[in-house]
């Protein structure tokens, strides 16, 4: 029977002391470890899903809508996947002071945004991706976020273009119909397989082959830090339903 914690304080005690007594922790999180920072997620009730566009956000975040309506897909990807102005929360500098400590191994993400890196965590995996960079398709040049965001560089329908070369630009973002990169999938594989600590946070866990990775989990303690209940819930030692960036301010 699991644990069953919903009040910050004590899931920030019971967090610090499942650190402190590990010494392989992984920290496997998702749109939730963000929301705090100002990024909504997409599943909540408040989430991007739950929004009005002209089309559902699911189509315009593929692989196909990129290639057949480029203009439709970079006003929506400006608008509502890259934030330039969000900060890391106690999450995100929280799991960095774990990682400079040695008790955290590393931080496996489904999210896009580079705020643990921003934070000062240092191995992270991120799953589907970063919004800093930005590749030409044609020569292989990489932009960051502001460049993209800035308009300078477009074909005259808000596309931007290589400076270089011409070439379109894809952002280095893990798109519907796209496979994720198999060295970060096996990278993010090998740490939780090696782990003796677990705390997934922030994730409705019903993205895959994302969520299938903590299948390969054999150690210790699995934690879930969620506000909505997970399929991967019955397997968890300890369930925690409290605000993810207030169970980690310890």
């Amino acid at each position: 029977m699991a644990q069953i914690i919903d009040d910050p304080r004590e899931a920030a005690r019971v967090l610090a002391g499942l650190f402190g007594s590990h010494g392989r922790a992984v920290f496997f999180g998702g749109a939730g470890v963000s929301t705090a920072s100002g990024i909504p997620d997409f599943r909540s009730v408040d989430g991007l899903y739950h929004q009005q566009f002209r089309y559902p956000p699911e189509v315009m975040l593929s692989h196909s809508f990129y290639e057949s309506h480029p203009s439709d897909f970079f006003d929506f990807y400006r608008r509502k996947m890259v934030a330039l102005d969000a900060k890391p929360n106690r999450a995100h500098r929280k799991l960095a002071e774990l990682e400079a400590s040695g008790a955290l191994t590393s931080v496996v993400t489904q999210n896009i945004d580079g705020l643990h890196q921003a934070a000062g965590s240092k191995r992270v995996w991120e799953l589907h991706g970063s919004v800093h960079r930005n590749v030409c398709r044609g020569c292989g040049a990489v932009y960051d976020a502001a460049w993209v965001c800035s308009r300078e560089h477009e074909d005259g329908r808000g596309v931007p273009v290589c400076p270089a070369c011409g070439g379109p630009i894809k952002p280095d973002v893990v798109l519907y119909e796209e496979a994720l990169d198999q060295d970060v999938l096996e990278g993010a594989m090998t740490d939780i397989a090696r782990a003796d600590l677990l705390v997934i946070g922030g994730t409705s866990l019903v993205v895959y082959p994302a969520a299938g990775l903590t299948s390969y989990f054999r150690g210790d303690a699995l934690v879930i830090v969620n506000r909505d209940p997970t399929p991967q819930d019955r397997d968890a030692d300890v369930l925690i339903s409290c605000d993810i960036a207030e169970a980690f301010d310890f």
